[in-house]
């Protein structure tokens, strides 16, 4: 793991590899700081170290939260597209290859605009199961895991409101990225997680 967090940092990636997901929480609030403006991209990793419900309740932050119940479609794309301008944008990647590629595909975009460019900093939450050897298999892993289980995951909450479930691996994946280096060094910050989190 060590020679795979320094292929991280000659990519211009701050790299961190913890233990576990408290751990993880920990670090990661260090880069929470008072009066920032937070983006949100969808991803289970953040909800899972328990990082998505540290910023719902921290009052000194200006979340863009785009999945708060009740708020209009209008309202959720304004606050996606001030998440691409925000201080930092806290996500996780689909897939990040030995040599440090950062794989992904959106519905909307957010996500993968934001890793390419406009927030200050992105922070990446990323579990082991999300290291591929190459970047064919990043890719499939988007469309064999990530886009499967997201799939599932949107149709069943459709369901459970009464909706039409709508998702399938035609139109799960609209927009793909693939993010080899950043030229701002430490603009991505990615921790690894010594277990498996999210899709």
């Amino acid at each position: 793991m060590k020679e795979f967090l320094e292929v991280l940092k000659s990519c211009g990636y701050d790299a961190y590899f913890v233990k576990d997901k408290a751990s993880a929480l920990s670090l990661a609030k260090t880069y929470i700081k008072s009066d920032m403006s937070v983006g949100l991209g969808g991803s289970e990793s953040v909800k899972e170290i328990g990082l998505l419900d540290y910023l719902l309740n921290n009052k000194e932050i200006t979340l863009y939260n785009q999945y708060e119940a009740g708020i209009s479609m209008e309202e959720n794309i304004k606050r996606r597209r001030q998440g691409l301008v925000s201080d930092i944008f806290v996500s996780s990647t689909n897939a990040i290859t030995k040599d440090g590629k950062l794989v992904n595909a959106d519905g909307s975009g957010n996500r993968v605009a934001a890793l390419c460019y406009g927030p200050t900093n992105v922070l990446l939450i990323v579990g082991i199961n999300k290291i591929v050897d190459t970047l064919e298999n990043g890719f499939k892993r988007v469309m064999e895991v990530a886009a499967v289980k997201n799939i599932n995951r949107i149709n069943n909450k459709a369901i459970e409101m009464g909706k039409e479930p709508k998702y399938n691996l035609e139109n799960i994946a609209n927009k793909f990225s693939w993010v080899k280096g950043d030229d701002i060094k430490g603009r991505i910050i990615i921790i690894l997680v010594d277990e498996e989190l999210g899709y």
